[in-house]
C-alpha cells in the first residue's frame, strides 16, 4: 500500500528551550490501513495526532524539523483547512472541540464551512449520527450529554465530512465496553468498505488487538516497536518495561509459553485462539481426584459488621431538559467497601454519584452519607465526609503548582498550609508527580493523578471515582487503583463508576448494575460477571478473563469457573495438564 502520510526525521518540541516531545520520528501510514498507537503517559502520543493532523505546525507552535506528507503535499505548504480535507481529527478533549449547542448543529457547523451541497447536508447528518448510534439525540442539548455521548457526537461530526483519513486520540476513553466496540466496529466498516485510513490512539489494547493491522508503540518521544498486533504483543517484557499494558489473553498465552506447558508462538490475541491453545494443552484431561476452581473475593470482615456509611433508599432524580435520569435506587455501601458501578453510557452512574455528593438533590426518596441527608445539609457539609473525582480533572484542577492543587482541598478543610503542604507533598511523592510544575503543563494522565492526589490527601469516609482510570497508562493505572485499594483497606467506603472492566474486574469487591437510570443488580464481582443475561440486558461486555474462563468450563473443565485472574487459568491449566500426564502414565 501507498503512504496516504509520510513522517521523515521529525522532531518537535513546544518551545525553543523545552525537550522534545518528539524526537527523529520516521513514520509511514499506508494508504487503506488501520494503525493503532499506543504507549505511556507523555510519550507523545497526543503530539504525534497533532502533526499528522497538521495542528502542527498550523495551530500549535513551537521546534519543527524534518518533513510530514500528506497526500504528497509537505503540510508546512498548505493550509490547515487543505489538510481537513484529508485528515479528520477527534481530539482528547471533547468539550474543547465542540463549537455548538445542539447536536445537529455540532454536525451542520462542519459541513457548511466545508461547502458541502444544502440539498446533500439532511442526508449526510442523518448517515453520520446513525454510524455511531445516536440518531436519538439529533435535537438534544450538547451541555446535557455524558462524556460517552459527547465523544460519539464529535466522531459523527468528523463522519460526516468524509475525510480519507481518521486521526482519533483516545475516541473511546469515556465510553462503556459496548460502546466502545461500536465505534471501533464503526471505524473498521469505514476502513473496509470506504478505503478511510485510520489512525487510533487508545490504551485499550484488546480492542487494538483486534481491530488494527498494525500497531506503533511509542516510549520517550520515539518510536519503540512496530508491526502487527501478534508481534507487538509478542514483546510483552519490553512493554511492561515501557508500561504499556497486554490484552489478558496474551499474558495467559505468554505465561503458559514460559511454563513450557506449550511451544513457543505469537500470543493469543482473542478469546478464541486463547480457548483454542488451552484446549489444546488439556484435551482429554481426566484427572483421577477433582481439580478445584478458587474461592470467589469475599467482602472484607469489617464491612459487614460496620454500619453502612452510604444508603440510597427509594431515589429518583430527573433533569429538566431531559439527560440520564435514576428511578426507585436502592444501595447501601459500607466502611472499607470498594465497589464498581458499571452500566452503559447514559445508565445514570454519574447522575448517582452527584446524588452522593450533594451536588443533585433527590425528587422522592433519601440519600444519606455518614449519618447525612443530603436534602437537609449543604454541599459544603457533605464535603467534609467524601471526596470526589470528576470524569474529567480539568474541572477540578485550579491552581498554578501540583503541590499548591494537592494542599488546597486540606486548605479549605482549615488545615494549616504548612502542614497541608507536607501531607500533599508526600502523597505527591507517591504518584511520582512534578510538584512545581503547573498542573495544565502536563499530560492528560498526569492531570487525573493530581486530581486523584487531591482526593487521597483529604483522607475521606467516602471516596466517589467517576472513570479514575480514563486516560491513564498502564503504569499510572496500577499506581492509582493500588491507591484506591490502599484507601478502603484503611476504611474509606470507595464507589466507582468504571468502563475498564478489567480494572473492575482486579479490584471491585461488589458490582452495582445500572441500566436506563434503574440498578438492575447488585452482587459480589465474579457472579455478576458470570451472569451472561444480566451483562447483556446491561451493554456491558465482560473482562477477557472471565469470558475465556466461563468457555473452558463449558468445553474443558469446571475447574475453570469463576476464574477471574491470569493466574487463576495458567494454574488450572498446568494442574490439569500434569493431572493428564499422570493419567497417561498410568495407562
Amino acid at each position: 500500500m501507498q503512504p496516504i502520510i509520510e513522517m521523515r526525521d521529525v522532531s518537535f518540541a513546544y518551545g525553543h528551550d523545552a525537550q522534545n516531545a518528539l524526537s527523529n520520528i520516521t513514520l509511514s501510514i499506508p494508504a487503506g490501513s488501520f494503525t493503532g498507537i499506543i504507549g505511556p503517559s507523555g510519550a507523545g502520543k497526543s503530539t504525534l495526532a497533532a502533526v499528522l493532523s497538521g495542528a502542527i505546525p498550523h495551530h500549535f507552535t513551537g521546534s519543527l524539523y524534518g518533513e510530514t506528507i500528506v497526500d504528497g503535499t509537505d503540510t508546512c505548504d498548505m493550509t490547515l483547512t487543505d489538510i481537513s480535507r484529508i485528515v479528520g481529527s477527534v481530539n482528547q478533549d471533547i468539550d474543547a472541540q465542540m463549537v455548538a449547542s445542539v447536536v445537529e448543529d455540532e454536525l451542520l457547523f462542519g459541513l457548511e464551512n466545508f461547502g458541502v451541497a444544502h440539498e446533500r447536508i439532511e442526508a449526510t447528518i442523518a448517515a453520520a449520527l446513525d454510524a455511531v448510534g445516536i440518531a436519538d439525540l439529533r435535537d438534544r442539548e450538547i451541555a446535557t450529554l455524558s462524556g460517552g455521548q459527547k465523544q460519539k457526537v464529535a466522531i459523527a461530526a468528523i463522519l460526516a465530512l468524509a475525510p480519507g483519513v481518521l486521526v482519533l486520540d483516545e475516541p473511546t476513553a469515556a465510553l462503556d465496553p459496548v460502546s466502545s466496540r461500536m465505534v471501533f466496529d464503526v471505524l473498521r466498516d469505514l476502513n473496509e468498505h470506504e478505503g478511510i485510513t485510520v489512525v487510533v490512539i487508545e490504551q485499550k489494547v484488546a480492542l487494538l488487538s483486534e481491530f488494527c493491522n498494525r500497531l506503533v508503540v511509542m516510549n520517550e518521544g520515539s518510536i519503540a516497536l512496530e508491526g502487527t498486533p501478534h508481534e507487538v504483543f509478542g514483546h510483552a517484557t519490553e512493554l511492561r518495561a515501557i508500561g504499556v499494558d497486554s490484552p489478558r489473553v496474551a499474558r495467559i498465552s505468554n505465561s503458559l509459553t514460559a511454563k513450557g506447558l506449550c511451544t513457543a508462538q505469537e500470543p493469543c490475541l482473542s478469546v478464541e485462539e486463547a480457548a483454542e491453545l488451552i484446549t489444546s494443552i488439556v484435551t482429554g484431561a481426566t484427572p483421577s481426584k477433582p481439580v478445584t476452581s478458587p474461592e470467589p473475593r469475599t467482602a472484607r470482615p469489617h464491612a459487614k459488621d460496620a454500619q453502612p456509611v452510604v444508603r440510597f433508599h427509594g431515589v429518583c432524580f430527573s433533569y429538566p431538559d431531559g439527560g440520564a435520569s435514576v428511578n426507585n435506587l436502592e444501595m447501601t455501601v459500607y466502611p472499607g467497601e470498594l465497589v464498581g458501578i458499571v452500566g452503559q453510557n447514559g445508565a445514570g452512574k454519574t447522575t448517582a454519584t452527584k446524588l452522593l455528593n450533594g451536588l443533585l438533590k433527590p425528587s422522592s426518596g433519601s440519600v444519606t452519607v455518614a449519618g447525612l441527608d443530603t436534602r437537609d445539609v449543604p454541599v459544603s457539609q457533605i464535603a467534609r465526609h467524601t471526596a470526589t473525582l470528576f470524569q474529567n480533572p480539568d474541572h477540578q484542577l485550579c491552581k498554578n503548582t501540583v503541590l499548591e492543587e494537592v494542599a488546597f482541598g486540606l486548605e479549605l478543610a482549615g488545615v494549616p498550609r504548612g502542614e497541608a503542604q507536607q501531607r500533599a507533598a508526600r502523597v505527591i511523592d507517591r504518584f511520582g508527580l512534578p510538584a512545581n510544575e503547573a498542573p495544565f503543563a502536563l499530560s492528560r494522565g498526569q492531570r487525573q493523578m493530581i486530581a486523584l492526589a487531591s482526593v487521597v490527601v483529604l483522607e475521606p469516609e467516602v471516596v466517589i471515582l467517576d472513570e479514575p482510570t480514563s486516560g491513564l497508562d498502564y503504569r499510572e493505572c496500577m499506581t492509582v487503583m493500588e491507591t484506591v485499594r490502599e484507601m478502603a483497606e484503611q476504611g474509606s467506603a470507595v464507589i466507582m463508576v468504571c468502563h475498564d472492566m478489567e480494572v473492575v474486574s482486579d479490584f471491585a469487591e461488589r458490582l452495582v448494575v445500572m441500566a436506563d437510570g434503574c440498578i438492575l443488580a447488585s452482587g459480589p464481582t465474579t457472579e455478576v460477571f458470570n451472569d451472561a443475561a444480566l451483562m447483556k440486558r446491561a451493554r456491558v461486555k465482560p473482562p477477557q478473563v472471565v469470558e475465556l474462563a466461563a468457555q473452558l468450563a463449558r468445553d474443558v473443565s469446571d475447574a475453570y469457573a469463576g476464574i477471574t485472574e491470569v493466574s487463576g487459568i495458567v494454574d488450572a491449566t498446568a494442574r490439569l495438564a500434569r493431572a493428564d500426564v499422570r493419567e497417561g502414565s498410568h495407562a
